[in-house]
């Protein structure tokens, strides 16, 4: 059974993390199909962003927020509200990730992520959500990762950070179920955005791979929250095949296989 979207129609959306790459390419799929678009980020880019998908029909905004801080995410629900219009899509997509030796790397770059991935994403979920369920209708779809099936050394933070998402994700999904609610977790794999070199990871061997399309990707996305889906490996045939074995492997042996793939340097030679 699908979402109760209805696109055909003038409905909004809030999509975080949308200034470039899956998160951009998701708030296009809205508009494409009639949505009109709240699109949040905390780089001032989030601005030319919005402006990129503007058509002379519809609406597509822009708000600049730290959804790291939770100023920021009160900040943006107050925006929301002033649109005086339900939410009927949620997209909880901003993330970022920390790439290397737990020990060695800047404390509050690790809390930053959790901050911004994990209790930021809480944050807004507990403020849009109820609306949802009062009315009885809605999806929500949080930007997970494969990453979240694997542990992940050099990665460490990010991939918990993930497994939370998809956790809290399929949690969500049973107890809204009756109130008309769908939740969907994305799961890409590496995909071609500026995540790698925001976490310093262009010198890895994953950094250097080759990644999917992030069209592609928020394509999936987004077929897999209008069919009301309970998650969506997107991209490239491996991803899946990735996630299949996590299912079969012991944590401490895919942790074992996954630590060259993003060590430091590992790309180099």
């Amino acid at each position: 059974m699908g979402v109760s979207l209805k696109p055909l129609g003038r409905q909004v959306m809030v999509i975080t993390g949308a200034s470039s790459g899956i998160g951009l390419e998701l708030a296009r799929e809205f508009v494409e199909h009639a949505f009109d678009v709240l699109m949040v980020a905390e780089e001032p880019e989030i601005e030319a962003a919005a402006a990129g998908l503007r058509k002379p029909e519809g609406m597509v905004l822009a708000v600049q927020a730290d959804l790291s801080d939770p100023n920021g995410v009160e900040q943006l629900f107050r925006r929301v509200m002033q649109l005086g219009r339900p939410v009927d899509a949620l997209v909880l997509n901003a993330g970022v990730g920390v790439n290397g030796p737990f020990i060695e790397t800047d404390l509050e770059a690790h809390l930053q992520l959790i901050d911004l991935n994990v209790t930021g994403a809480v944050h807004l979920a507990h403020l849009i959500l109820p609306g949802m369920a009062a009315r009885g209708e809605g999806g929500v779809l949080f930007t997970s990762s494969i990453a979240a099936t694997t542990p992940t050394p050099y990665l460490s933070t990010y991939a918990a950070s993930k497994a939370f998402l998809l956790s809290f994700a399929e949690a969500l999904r049973v107890e809204l179920k009756d109130a008309g609610v769908t939740v969907t977790a994305l799961m890409p794999g590496p995909t071609d955005t500026n995540f790698f070199a925001r976490a310093d990871m262009e010198d890895t061997r994953l950094g250097q791979m080759k990644k999917d399309d992030p069209r592609e990707v928020a394509r999936d996305g987004f077929e897999a929250l209008m069919a009301g889906k309970d998650h969506v490996v997107a991209g490239a045939k491996k991803n899946k095949l990735q996630v299949a074995a996590a299912q079969v492997v012991a944590d401490k042996a895919i942790a074992r296989l996954q630590g060259p793939m993003v060590k430091p340097r590992s790309g180099d030679g």
